[in-house]
């Protein structure tokens, strides 16, 4: 495993400053750390609150990924890009994008082993080159990298708010007009399996555009997030009295069997190409249950033109800019 090597140029905590400079979480520095993959001026250093100073030289190097059991895959996902440093899925509902004690069937990462899809290993054999997560039910755009470059790359992306992905979710009641939610979330502590708006929580920010109004009172919203907490969208809505259509848990009421999951799609992806420096775009195409519904509820035509990248874009940029 090759090192890699950086010049500290303040003061402060070793894990706080390595994460900074990798663009990852302190979760998964405080990990390299502990396992004595960082040292300091050659020395290596285990613990995470090590005080550095200006001037110190860190070297550092990724876990070697584990191989695991492999588990029988019996699907395949649409690949929507895919080059020798990124690879782009549009993953279907009821997918789990990696493994973990209590999954036990197959999972993203199962299918692009499987595939023998080369992956980054800055997260270790559990997370294989996943940048950013998706909800099991949740559907669309996902980015993975190849290699712990681009891993790096597009972690710091997803920090300076540069890469992100727009969503199109279907909820119960129409919004009266665009809205921006500020609003901290944090676990429920009424339902833990619920995240909630609690004050103190983690700040998370979610802007609301409405595209159209169905013949059944349903409507369909496209959603930006600023920040990536577990089950923003669906949180948010729910502080507005409003609920995607198939989201039991934050209080869709229908008649059982008649939306089996939730509708919300990660419909465009945008980020800079870490080799290349080009700005992509990625549409992922909606799935078949969500386009029956739409079909059905609402005039195609007119959806199909609101949701054009560029149409799309502008709904979300400030009055007076470019989109």
């Amino acid at each position: 495993m090759p090192y890699h090597e950086l010049i500290i140029s303040q003061r402060g905590r070793l894990d706080r400053l390595l994460a900074a400079q990798l663009g990852q979480s302190r979760n998964q520095i405080e990990k390299l750390i502990r396992e004595g993959l960082v040292a300091v001026e050659d020395s290596i250093v285990t613990k995470p609150s090590f005080a550095l100073k200006e001037g110190d030289r860190i070297t550092y190097r990724f876990r070697q990924a584990v191989a695991k059991e492999p588990v029988a895959v019996d699907f395949d996902i649409e690949i929507l890009y895919e080059d020798d440093d990124l690879l782009v899925v549009n993953k279907p509902s009821g997918l789990v994008v990696h493994p973990a004690p209590s999954v036990k069937e197959a999972t993203l990462v199962d299918w692009l082993t499987q595939k023998g899809i080369s992956l980054s290993t800055i997260s270790g054999e559990e997370r294989h080159g996943i940048v950013h997560r998706i909800d099991k039910e949740t559907t669309g755009a996902l980015a993975i990298a190849k290699n712990n470059q681009t891993h790096q790359a597009l972690s710091g992306q997803l920090q300076e708010k540069s890469m992100g992905r727009y969503y199109l979710a279907l909820i119960d009641l129409p919004l009266k007009e665009n809205r921006c939610v500020e609003a901290p979330i944090f676990r429920s502590p009424h339902n833990r399996l619920k995240m909630a708006v609690v004050e103190g929580g983690r700040e998370a920010k979610t802007d609301f555009v409405h595209i159209a109004e169905g013949s059944n009172q349903a409507a369909l919203v496209a959603a930006k997030l600023y920040t990536g907490r577990t089950h923003q969208i669906r949180v948010h809505l729910e502080s507005l009295g409003r609920h995607i259509l198939g989201d039991a848990l934050y209080g869709f009421k229908s008649k059982k069997g008649k939306i089996p999951r939730v509708y919300l799609h990660a419909y465009m992806l945008y980020l800079t190409h870490p080799t290349t420096g080009k700005n992509l775009e990625i549409i992922a195409p909606l799935f078949e249950d969500m386009q029956a519904y739409i079909a059905h509820y609402f005039d195609k035509g007119e959806i199909d033109e609101k949701i054009q990248p560029v149409r799309l874009k502008h709904c979300f940029a400030p009055p007076g800019t470019a989109a």
